[in-house]
């Protein structure tokens, strides 16, 4: 059957739209009436178009015709369609992200929820001055800054509210009183001479209190005094310059400041108080556990013994959380100095003594940052070497750890730490044993340094950590004394230091009599103490 080309050129202008409307209406809707329409074109000049065996044949040939018209409008219209199908779907599945992240956001701290209710009762309560008529004859329009008050100090903790709330009002004093100074200096100089006279004023003082602001110690806990006090100072200068009443003026907005401040206090003390100094003593005791917990595990991990190793390994994630804590310790530090005595926490608590335990804390943290790296190294260490370090290795990090879980212990019961000695004494001894094995390697050849050299790094690590893990206890215990922390008598006695040999034991076949003689080289430094007279003295040889 001959077929003609139905894209040669011998259409007409009008033929051709008119082909192009049936194509466009058969794409669309693929209807009978368009397909009739596009019969009715083909008996006018086309009539072999019948010849097409079906219509899907005829729209492929003609698809190329239009596609140049249409293709760029269908798309545009398919994918709109599309995103519109899918929008109820994505909308409900955001919902229920959003659902989600609320109630993980509220189950990990529930204190987050009852602070949002604390600051709507603050704000309905000091709302009072503008709804009873009373009470706004006395404060008038001036009302208005005990509601921007609590909005603006009023804080999680019960430091951060009192930080605020000093500063807001010493901060309002003292400028309120300049500016009322500074405006009676600017009168004298004349009606012309006194907005020069106020400029320059509030120049100086700006200038000067931004600078102030430069100062560390003013910067942490007074930053938000100095820049409310150029605030209200700039605003009493230049307002009294067209207000006739000023000091009226000036005692209403100091007089709403403190009622809307008194209010703040008052909720965040007697409501659920959320202390910062409690905060503070919680992380450093978290912290320490946080390390502990990995240095217990380490050993099982990083030799690969079939009792050490887990299968969960998420206590090796929680050093990470000590590494970060500098910033929040600092500021929960300085609002724990604004908190009034409460509960175990005396008015002069020795707060910046955590700051010291944080800084050790993390630097121990630093140390494992480094170790951890080693744990899933591609290095291969001998298994000789491996296997005469993996016993001190393993104790020295299974001791740090239980010393380590002891101060933390002591620092939350607020206790003497004094069952955390025992395990840093073991720790230093396993150490001794450490350098005593590392000795008795011997090495023939230069490759077979740097095979070793992974492990040996590691095992010089873990004697730093028993170094940092000894600061620590050091500085747990200066605590204690600063706060008078509780003496507990131990009910069971002390674990005693283990005594690890450090001599040599040789036999000696002298006749028929079979005996032996010990080298003592020196003895464990936990039993110096109470050594026995009687015993035997370093480098004494004793037969048997």
């Amino acid at each position: 059957m001959h077929q003609y080309n139905i894209l040669e050129p011998t259409l007409s202008s009008y033929e051709h739209r008119l082909l192009i409307d049936a194509l466009r209406s058969i794409l669309l809707s693929t209807s009978e009436g368009s397909l009739r329409s596009l019969s009715s074109l083909g008996n006018k000049r086309f009539s072999r178009v019948h010849t097409l065996a079906t219509p899907s044949k005829y729209i492929f040939k003609s698809w190329r015709l239009i596609n140049h018209q249409f293709k760029g409008k269908a798309r545009p219209l398919s994918r709109a369609r599309s995103l519109l199908e899918a929008l109820p779907g994505k909308a409900k599945a955001e919902v229920i992200d959003f659902a989600k992240s609320v109630r993980k956001l509220g189950q990990d701290d529930p204190r987050r929820i009852i602070h949002s209710l604390k600051v709507g009762l603050a704000l309905t309560v000091v709302s009072l001055i503008y709804y009873l008529r009373p009470l706004y004859k006395s404060f008038g329009e001036a009302g208005i800054w005990a509601v921007l008050t609590v909005v603006v100090i009023f804080e999680f903790t019960v430091g951060g509210t009192l930080s605020k709330s000093f500063n807001r009002g010493l901060a309002t004093l003292l400028a309120g009183a300049l500016g009322l100074g500074a405006q009676y200096l600017a009168s004298l100089s004349g009606e012309k001479g006194q907005p020069f006279v106020l400029g320059m004023f509030v120049f100086l003082l700006a200038a000067a209190s931004t600078f102030t602001r430069f100062f560390p110690r003013i910067k942490a806990r007074y930053d938000y005094g100095v820049l409310i006090f150029i605030l209200t100072f700039s605003l009493v200068s230049v307002s009294g310059y067209r207000v006739e009443e000023l000091v009226v003026l000036a005692s209403q907005r100091l007089s709403t400041i403190l009622v809307g401040a008194a209010i703040c206090i008052v909720v965040s003390i007697c409501i659920c108080p959320v202390w910062a100094g409690e905060n503070l003593h919680n992380s450093a005791a978290s912290n320490m556990e946080n390390l502990a917990s990995y240095l217990e595990g380490f050993g099982g991990e990083y030799f690969q013994s079939g009792e050490g190793s887990s299968s969960d390994r998420s206590f090796l994630e929680g050093y990470k959380k000590v590494l970060n804590s500098k910033p929040t310790e600092d500021t929960m530090a300085n609002l724990a100095r604004w908190e009034p005595g409460h509960g175990r926490f005396g008015f002069r608590h020795p707060w910046k003594q955590y700051l010291k335990i944080g800084a050790l804390s993390r630097q121990c943290a630093y140390q494992i940052e480094i170790l951890n790296g080693y744990i899933n190294s591609d290095s291969q260490v001998p298994l000789e070497f491996r296997c005469k370090i993996q016993e001190s290795c393993t104790q020295i990090s299974a001791e740090c750890g239980k010393a380590l879980k002891s101060l933390a212990s002591a620092i939350k019961t607020m206790t003497v730490p004094s069952s955390a000695n025992v395990h840093v004494e073991n720790s230093k001894t396993a150490v001794k044993d450490l350098q005593i094995s590392l000795k008795a390697v011997s090495l023939e050849h230069d490759q077979e340094l740097l095979a070793i050299l992974p492990g040996a790094t590691v095992a010089s690590i873990l004697v730093e950590i028993v170094i940092s893990v000894e600061k620590i206890s050091d500085s747990v215990h200066e605590l204690s004394n600063l706060a008078h922390f509780k003496s507990v008598e131990p009910t069971v006695s002390p674990e005693k230091p283990q005594l690890l040999h450090r001599g040599a034991i040789n036999p000696v076949l002298d006749g028929d009599s079979d005996h032996v003689v010990i080298t003592i080289h020196e003895t464990s430094a936990g039993l110096q103490e109470n050594e026995n007279p009687k015993a035997p003295k370093i480098g004494q040889r004793v037969e048997l």
